[in-house]
């Protein structure tokens, strides 16, 4: 037993942390390129557009654009089965809001693709991650206008008929459900394309409105996709961070399936089409009104997705505190700036923690695929999974990191043992990442 004949074995990353070009063959400006350097513990910044004299590490990353060739071929030699990268949506249409696409920036993907099967390497490719339009963002404060759902559309009709043949494996939106733990700025304007500050009381509100729309998107991408070329595998793509409970006490238990409800809604209407009976009963306590017409609801039925693509670094754990009656779970800061946000995870003693903090639980990654077997029983994609590290460089310029092969192994074990002892479905796992990036999060 073990891993399929035709499994995706390789790398990830997304355009806008090592493409660079950000102006370069028509393209638009996109969040990311709004976006300062920041560093451990320092939040990047956003700009009002383009500032002179700041520092912005998206604009040149690693000049993918004019090295794909190069790199790609390394990546054969690597022995890739696939390559996990995104399509810059301001690439292909410069302002999100343009009547007709950028050619140059076509043909650009046509010519990575290319090369990517040239070698034969499977093209993974994520239609949204963290790289919407800037325009979006200022003229729309972007999903949370349903305007921008015929706007992802038309971008992901656009990438679906010229690409047809060249792209079997698509994702949606990355990290859909990073906005659902914690609503700062950073991550509302990463997700949605929202502008806003940490301490506006909307946040909330915006999320879930925002979330909802791009979930309709996704959905009436999914159903466009799969009239253009049946063959077509449409996922999506979550952050899956398993939370455990602290204890065998009955509430921390509530406290634990409630922080599963707060931060998997969004997978749960990706893969069954239907808005879960705890999440309507959490927008009536809070007296949101959520605009979601009955025809929507039918969208998200039938554009559900073929597959689950998750990244998996780490999980977490969560207890009960005296006071929350409704077990409202709050992942607040954790292992990000301290912002002064509350929190409800709590330390997991049997684990050892990274240089960022984050809890090594190479266990927690089966656990994680035999949750997602069990709950959704569809095939599944690791399509992130990775150490951060100081990592020191050498005389010779080698680094010796074995901590992170050590990582990589228990990781990749514990994946095999889910699918030989679990029967899980897995179509493949791409290490995030394979080549240096710009931090999504630090710069």
């Amino acid at each position: 037993m073990g891993f399929r004949k035709d499994f995706l074995w390789g790398g990830a990353v997304a355009a806008h942390q090592l493409e660079g070009g950000w102006n370069e063959g028509g393209k638009g400006p996109s969040i990311a390129d709004v976006m300062t350097a920041g560093g451990n513990g320092i939040p990047r910044r956003i700009t009002d557009g383009i500032v002179e004299g700041e520092n912005y590490p998206n604009h040149e990353a690693i000049d993918f654009y004019h090295h794909y060739k190069e790199d790609i071929a390394l990546f054969a030699e690597m022995g890739f089965k696939a390559f996990r990268t995104s399509i810059a949506w301001s690439r292909i249409y410069p302002n999100g809001d343009d009547a007709v696409p950028n050619e140059d920036g076509l043909k650009f993907y046509d010519d990575m693709f290319d090369t990517m099967h040239q070698y034969n390497i499977e093209p993974v490719i994520t239609l949204s991650h963290f790289e919407l339009p800037y325009n979006l963002a200022k003229k729309y404060n972007g999903f949370m206008d349903k305007r921008c759902i015929d706007f992802f559309v038309t971008f992901a009709k656009t990438c679906f008929e010229r690409y047809k043949g060249k792209v079997k494996y698509w994702m949606t939106f990355n990290e859909i459900n990073n906005q659902g733990a914690n609503e700062c700025a950073h991550h509302m304007l990463q997700e949605g394309a929202i502008l806003t500050t940490d301490d506006n009381p909307e946040n909330q509100f915006m999320m879930y409105q925002s979330g909802i729309n791009e979930l309709i998107a996704s959905a009436k991408a999914v159903q466009i996709g799969h009239e253009i070329d049946p063959e077509n595998m449409i996922g999506c793509m979550i952050a899956f961070v398993p939370i455990y409970p602290a204890t065998c006490n009955p509430r921390d238990m509530m406290e634990f399936t409630s922080a599963n409800h707060r931060r998997y809604w969004f997978a749960d209407v990706h893969c069954t089409g239907i808005i879960p009976g705890y999440l309507e009963k959490y927008w009536e306590r809070k007296g949101y009104q959520i605009a979601l017409s009955n025809e929507e609801r039918e969208d998200l039925k039938k554009g559900t997705v073929d597959y689950i693509g998750f990244s998996y670094y780490m999980s977490m754990a969560t207890a009960w505190h005296e006071g929350n009656d409704h077990y409202e779970f709050s992942e607040g800061n954790f292992a990000m700036e301290d912002n002064g946000t509350p929190s409800d995870v709590v330390t997991n003693p049997y684990l050892k923690t990274s240089d960022w903090g984050w809890p090594i639980d190479p266990l927690g990654l089966r656990y994680s695929l035999s949750y997602l077997a069990d709950r959704y029983h569809l095939p599944m994609m690791i399509v992130e999974n990775g150490l951060g590290a100081y990592d020191k460089k050498e005389e010779d310029g080698s680094v010796n990191d074995d901590y992170r092969i050590a990582y990589l192994r228990n990781h990749i074990e514990a994946m095999r043992d889910a699918v030989n002892e679990e029967g899980v479905d897995l179509l493949g796992y791409q290490m995030w990442a394979p080549i240096d990036i710009v931090s999504a999060s630090t710069g």
